[in-house]
């Protein structure tokens, strides 16, 4: 039997959710299982991947071949590592106390790379949200200036309009003196 450490898609459409398991290569992709060893979310940044790395181990050793994808996950949480190490210790080019060290060191500095990851998407995403602010902020201001400069504009209008109303009142008040000037001049040339 040829077992395979591979993925199990789980999750909604859109959303997958993967378990890592040891499985029969004949059974089906979400079929039957032998071992679950941990699980995959692809859906958070960075991804969380929670890995039992001994019983992967145990499973390598037993000759279980990881696919592509399986064998990235497993590289990126050092059970590859571990496997090789463990393959020295059982050479003896070192002993498993030092053999633990070294993987021990190894997942020291992974968990700073992941901290520093997590530290700059942090500050990129806060970043963005200063900068999506001050752009806001200026539209705001475009928008009390054009809001300002219209009422201006209206008021000008306005001005103008009630100059206009006078003018027209008074040259019909000229127009109406002149026309009675008339009127009694006529009369009183008659």
């Amino acid at each position: 039997m040829s077992v395979k450490i591979r993925l199990q898609r789980h999750g909604k459409k859109g959303k997958p959710f993967y378990w890592i398991v040891a499985a029969d290569a004949r059974a089906k992709r979400d079929g039957k299982y032998l071992e679950k060893l941990g699980t995959y979310n692809p859906n958070t940044n960075p991804a969380i991947i929670e890995l039992d790395i001994d019983g992967s181990v145990k499973w390598l050793q037993n000759g279980a071949q990881p696919t592509d994808t399986a064998r990235a996950l497993l590289s990126y949480k050092g059970v590859l590592l571990k496997h090789h190490l463990a393959g020295g210790v059982k050479k003896g080019a070192f002993s498993e106390e030092e053999a633990e060290k070294k993987f021990q060191a190894w997942l020291d500095e992974k968990a700073g790379l992941v901290t520093a990851k997590e530290d700059n998407l942090a500050k990129a995403k806060d970043d963005a949200k200063a900068k999506a602010l001050e752009a806001e902020k200026e539209v705001n201001e475009k928008r009390k200036a054009a809001v300002a400069e219209a009422e201006e504009v209206l008021k000008a209008e306005e001005v103008a309009a009630t100059a206009t109303e006078e003018a027209t009142e008074e040259v019909v008040e000229e127009t109406t003196e002149e026309a009675a000037t008339e009127e009694s001049t006529e009369e009183k040339a008659e």
